[in-house]
């Protein structure tokens, strides 16, 4: 019989989860001492926060997302005052502020990816509710200096709890952000080789490509979000920032590329010489051996191997054909990308000054998605303060907090992923109830009231939590388990071991998270068609603003990456045999790249009149992608192109550059009429 996840972690830890178990115990215990040492009114909110900075425990994440933490409490504090300065005799309007202003924190956590930057708009969302809702709850006692006193608290609370997990996290058993980000940077290196292989393979096929730049783009995300947190380790912190960034933009770049050189020798081998056929076979075996090699000094010399004698195999060509000599430069490009690429990822160790700094992956922002998540989040509220209203309850206090915290949160998450979270995180919640009642009530109640005592008595229950926490597959039963259990049980000097108290908070949590699951349920995004085709119009957009931007490369990777990690997840959604969107996504990425080199190849002939052509040839490229991802074919691309090629001709005699771009032109057609063939295909069946 195979044991539940949970258990299975619980009796069979690894020395991670026993080490992260023992930092999250004495973090909370460090946190819970120091704000009842203080007086602090509520102590279990420094609990609360020690618990959220133990997910990812590294100590530039902790140290980040403490700083996050600490920051949205400040925001959220303030807000709460000016609710209260303006609209303390007016209830209604204050509680209508408040969700506004959680659905604005919502909206705005859906429009960013760090899970760091996430926690501050959780936080701000949190405070402020808590500053408000505690003053009306005790409205005969509110006066200016009530009001201070309470928002003076809850931020010293989160404060405190912030700070003695990163003291922890940096002092006992430190784990490091760069250790993880060399992992990530060595997946995605080999991940981008395989890819590179099954590109150039005949024998490949599709569902392994697709697979293979799935695994690439995840790990790209994941190395994004890690880089902003590196720079609080040490001095070296920024440059081995720098190298994620570049590291993760040249491997958008070889992808691109290699799917330029894969598609085009799958779907017209007929055009390829035996010239070009030898360059392939030797790609195909430079790519195995840097695979083979554990040794950054050998891949990266067999980089340079492979770039010189890519070279001197071009030199050897005669009489090539426009297309095949257009594809030889990229073949060329493709081995320079993958030097630096691997320059990158040894300066994730030993910082590299001489490496040029490259944006980050940056966030997809779609209004819409932001809009339903603040609306989401502000109806979760919205029930919670209902029953408080009509009930009067103080449990109901933290119906309309917690489910609101893990609404943000949870934010950017996909609702197929969060239908699985939130079970498991409500399991997590049903187990802490009987967990607390019986370690807060039945064991604590007999005790000396020593601090001593309570850390002992809390520890077993919490050490549960923690270590589901250690794992992710386990962490939504941690997180359900640990925060509840400090709510309910709300350790402190005054603690007053009341059952109808406490099982009042667990019926209030219960039904809270409950009401978030079946919100996120009715209140879902619109369909994927959708948002696959938002995603489409924004790649558009990009392809025509390209040459505006001094970096046009970096900045469309850029913005290409996370976007890629949609529509592929959105491919999730259908059959294999119906997903192109992925597919449609790349070619988005491809044509990107190919611009800039047209570019670059025309920069010396710019004149009125190309540069005219120019900025229309953009545009019907934009438009005919945006055609073919309706599986029509625009014939006025290759209108465009002529004209385009006829005004470079005007200005200088032809020579091996515009042989080279009448060869792009017709790589692109050919793009485009077989992608609107394969969607019109699939759309139609």
């Amino acid at each position: 019989m195979q044991l539940h996840p949970w258990l299975a972690q619980l009796l069979m830890p690894d020395k991670h989860s026993v080490i992260f178990a023992i930092k999250g115990l004495i973090a909370m215990a460090m946190a819970l001492f120091t704000s009842m040492y203080l007086g602090l009114e509520r102590p279990y909110w420094a609990l609360v926060a020690a618990i959220f900075l133990q997910i990812r425990p590294e100590s530039g994440m902790v140290i980040e997302k403490a700083l996050c933490l600490i920051l949205g409490s400040l925001l959220g504090g303030a807000v709460g005052i000016l609710i209260l300065a303006l609209l303390i005799p007016y209830p209604l309007l204050a509680l209508a502020s408040l969700v506004l202003w959680v659905s604005l924190n919502s909206a705005a956590a859906a429009m960013v990816h760090s899970k760091n930057f996430i926690y501050a708009f959780a936080m701000a969302g949190m405070t402020a509710a808590l500053v408000v809702i505690l003053v009306m709850a005790n409205a005969e006692a509110a006066s200016s200096k009530a009001v201070f006193d309470i928002a003076q608290a809850r931020i010293s609370e989160i404060t405190v709890g912030a700070v003695c997990a990163m003291l922890v996290s940096k002092l006992l058993w430190p784990m490091m952000v760069k250790d993880q980000m060399r992992d990530d940077a060595r997946k995605a290196i080999n991940r981008t080789l395989e890819n590179l292989t099954f590109e150039l393979d005949p024998q490949s096929t599709h569902d392994q490509r697709h697979q293979s730049a799935e695994q690439i783009l995840e790990t790209l995300v994941a190395l994004a979000d890690d880089s902003s947190a590196v720079v609080y380790e040490s001095p070296e912190g920024p440059g081995r920032s720098r190298a994620a960034n570049l590291l993760s933009n040249k491997v958008l770049s070889l992808v691109a590329l290699a799917q330029i050189l894969g598609r085009f020798h799958r779907n017209h081998d007929d055009l390829l010489s035996p010239a070009f056929r030898q360059m392939l076979d030797t790609m195909r075996t430079h790519f195995r051996l840097v695979v083979a090699t554990d040794n950054y000094e050998e891949a990266y010399r067999l980089a340079q191997a492979l770039r010189r004698q890519l070279l001197e195999q071009r030199s050897a060509f005669v009489d090539e054909s426009a297309i095949v000599t257009r594809l030889a430069g990229t073949a060329l490009e493709l081995a320079s990308d993958l030097a630096v690429v691997l320059r990158a990822y040894n300066a994730l160790e030993n910082p590299d000054s001489t490496l040029l700094k490259a944006p980050k992956l940056s966030t997809h922002r779609d209004p819409l998605f932001g809009a339903i998540n603040g609306f989401r989040t502000g109806m979760v509220f919205l029930f919670g303060a209902t029953v408080w209203v009509t009930t009067a309850s103080p449990s109901a206090i933290l119906m309309m907090i917690m489910p609101v915290v893990f609404s943000v949160t949870f934010a950017r998450f996909s609702l197929a992923f969060l239908k699985v979270f939130l079970r498991r995180l409500l399991l997590g919640v049903v187990v802490s109830v009987p967990a607390a009642l019986v370690f807060g009530l039945a064991l604590l109640s007999q005790s000396s009231g020593d601090f001593e005592i309570l850390i002992l008595v809390l520890a077993g229950p919490y050490y549960i939590g923690l270590v589901a926490l250690a794992s992710r597959e386990t962490l939504p039963y941690g997180l359900g388990f640990c925060i509840p259990f400090a709510l309910i049980i709300q350790p402190g000097n005054d603690m007053t071991f009341n059952a109808a108290d406490a099982a009042n908070n667990a019926l209030g949590l219960l039904v809270g998270i409950g009401a978030l699951y079946w919100i996120f349920q009715l209140i879902a995004p619109p369909d994927s068609h959708l948002m696959k085709r938002r995603l489409l119009h924004a790649t558009a957009r990009d392809l025509v603003d390209i040459s505006n931007h001094p970096t046009p490369e970096r900045w469309y990777n850029g913005r290409m990456g996370e976007r890629l990690l949609r529509l592929a997840n959105y491919d999730q959604e259908n059959k294999r045999s119906e997903r192109f969107m992925t597919d449609l996504g790349f070619t988005g990425l491809n044509l990107g790249h190919t611009s800039m080199r047209l570019r670059k190849l025309v920069r010396k002939r710019r004149g009125p009149l190309v540069d005219a052509e120019l900025r229309n040839w953009q545009q019907v490229l934009a438009d005919t992608y945006l055609m073919s991802s309706r599986g029509e074919f625009n014939p006025g691309f290759r209108e465009a192109s002529d004209r385009l090629l006829q005004a470079v001709h005007s200005v200088d005699l032809p020579d091996q550059q515009t042989v080279i771009i009448e060869g792009m032109f017709e790589r692109i057609a050919l793009t485009f009429e077989r992608t609107a063939r394969t969607v019109a295909s699939l759309t139609k069946t």
